[in-house]
């Protein structure tokens, strides 16, 4: 594809139901998306029994259980990787998970996904980006809670473990749910770009589109945006996701700003050319000239319409004798 890849981040918002991520499905293929991504963990492997809801889990559920007993609820079975990847298929659209081990992301690889995620908790995790650099795949990496160090450092161990830079595309992102636009900081994205020589795009979890197209307009190659059926729903991050209205708007405009930003060669646009005659100016007469009168600045002037001798050839035109009578309004000629 050309342009910018809009992946539409369904995540845990299928509240472990499969039908709701049939739907989520639907909706991110109807609204355009490139790609719908799901999120792939075991909760044995991903956190321990004792490991607490971060404030935003608690806020957003109002439950007081423990990560892991939220995240059990959430995971989705090798089988349903399977239906859903093949029901993307059906729908047109490209199915992504992010791997949040290496047992998930060998299942993912072997799914046939063309891309890997990899997530923000995981950019301190060395053993891991060795394990996703392995593969030879192109990587998405979201750098939510990291200074540039850390990107860096990330980067860093992408490169060493085998995978070449221009095989990695960097996120920029924030890891507040939702974030807060003074929080969004979308020129970070742009520091990533130019000192890490990366691709770069953006991760946002802001409330509304507006951030998610702006940074296509500075430049991002990738945006994600999650996505939910209804933002009353119960759960994690259905607070800080968009629906499936605001998806397609999200997508119309970001093709817009994609037409719209154009090659940047300056030229005159067919549209243009029509008005130039219209808009412009030309030197003509302001007040009645006989043959062989001298031009100077009382008796022509710069007026519309633009079909005549140009005003930028001002200096050529005085000093010059009148071949003829011209009228008053009357374009000049030489």
């Amino acid at each position: 594809m050309t342009g910018t890849l809009v992946i539409a981040e369904a995540g845990v918002n299928h509240n472990g139901d499969l039908t709701i991520a049939r739907r989520l499905i639907e909706s991110a293929a109807e609204a355009g998306a490139d790609l719908v991504k799901f999120q792939t963990f075991s909760a044995e492997l991903l956190v321990t029994p004792a490991a607490r809801m971060s404030g935003y889990q608690i806020q957003n559920t109002g439950a007081d259980e423990s990560q892991y007993e939220m995240l059990k609820r959430l995971e989705l079975s090798a089988t349903d990787h399977v239906e859903l990847h093949e029901y993307c298929e059906d729908k047109g659209i490209g199915f992504l998970s992010t791997g949040f081990d290496a047992e998930s992301v060998n299942m993912l690889v072997d799914l046939g996904v063309n891309y890997i995620k990899i997530p923000s908790g995981e950019i301190t995790n060395l053993p891991y980006l060795r394990h996703v650099a392995s593969f030879g795949k192109n990587l998405i990496l979201s750098t939510g809670m990291s200074d540039l160090h850390d990107v860096k450092a990330a980067l860093d161990a992408l490169i060493d473990a085998g995978s070449a830079r221009e095989m990695v595309t960097v996120l920029h992102c924030t890891t507040a749910y939702p974030t807060r636009m003074e929080d969004a900081n979308l020129r970070a994205m742009l520091t990533i770009r130019d000192e890490l020589g990366v691709a770069v795009g953006y991760s946002d979890h802001t409330v509304g589109i507006e951030a998610a197209v702006a940074a296509v307009a500075l430049g991002a190659t990738i945006v994600e945006k999650h996505i939910t059926l209804d933002r009353g729903m119960p759960g994690p991050d259905h607070k800080a996701s968009i629906e499936p209205g605001e998806l397609k708007a999200l997508v119309s405009a970001i093709r817009n700003v994609e037409t719209a930003l154009g090659d940047g060669v300056k030229r005159v646009t067919p549209a243009e050319s029509e008005n130039i005659a219209f808009a412009r100016k030309s030197i003509v007469a302001c007040k009645p000239i006989r043959a062989g009168e001298i031009f100077d600045a009382k008796n022509i002037a710069p007026m519309r319409p633009g079909t005549g001798i140009s005003p930028m050839r001002w200096d050529d035109v005085i000093g010059q004798r009148a071949s003829r009578d011209f009228d008053v309004n009357e374009l000049i000629e030489l």
